[in-house]
């Protein structure tokens, strides 16, 4: 009797501690149930093409233009030296001549010019070497450079007079000077190896006989 209404009338109170029962969802929920109101409603997406910041198009480096032109000067001298210049002698040892590779080496250097100057104008640029650990801000250190350019030129000098192993060992000697290196009895005994086996391996190996100056007959 206190759990069925009476005919006729309203349900009767239902004793305390007894739960209500749940609504149940209408033919609506099952069916899917209303829109989504606003606050349930999750944002759209945003479009890329509308937030995406556009960045300006890459400007080309005009200063790598003068690379491109060293380039094709450079091709376009070996293939006018080839074609002009260079004999046209053809033996059985060499039935090829001496013409085709440095024309193909020119002909490279001109194909090489073309894509640089290509990608040159598509905005490309070269990127920092980023293994190179070298402060741009400081000055140039003349006294090494200026010490190199002087072993260049002091073995130069003296190779057809005192010879290569002679004047080899000399510029060895003072590259490794010219560069911090302080170990000069060490420095010594590998430029005088250097200068021996450099000799001996354009000698036996290619045939190709440098200065011996004053060891002449010695070695």
């Amino acid at each position: 009797m206190t759990t069925r209404p009476d005919r006729g009338g309203d349900p009767p109170p239902r004793p305390p501690g007894v739960p209500a029962i749940p609504a149940q969802p209408g033919p609506e929920a099952a069916a899917g149930g209303p829109p989504p109101t606003a606050a349930t409603e999750e944002p759209a997406a945003a479009d890329p093409a509308v937030d995406a910041v556009t960045e300006p198009a890459p400007r080309p480096d005009r200063a790598q233009y003068g690379v491109v032109a060293v380039l094709a000067l450079v091709g376009g001298f070996v293939i006018f030296d080839a074609t002009t210049r260079v004999g046209s002698a053809i033996n059985t040892a060499d039935p090829i001549g001496p013409k085709p590779v440095p024309i193909l080496l020119g002909v490279l250097l001109l194909v090489i010019a073309v894509i640089y100057a290509v990608d040159v104008a598509r905005g490309g640029a070269g990127e920092p070497e980023a293994g190179e650990d070298v402060d741009l801000s400081l000055p140039i250190d003349w006294r090494t450079v200026l010490l190199l350019v002087g072993a260049f030129l002091v073995n130069a000098v003296l190779i057809d007079r005192l010879g290569w192993v002679i004047s080899g060992t000399i510029l060895f000697w003072g590259s490794a000077y010219a560069l911090g290196n302080r170990h000069y009895v060490r420095n010594l005994l590998i430029a005088v190896a250097l200068s021996l086996i450099t000799f001996y391996t354009f000698a036996i190996g290619l045939g190709v006989d440098l200065p011996a100056g004053v060891l002449q007959g010695i070695l």
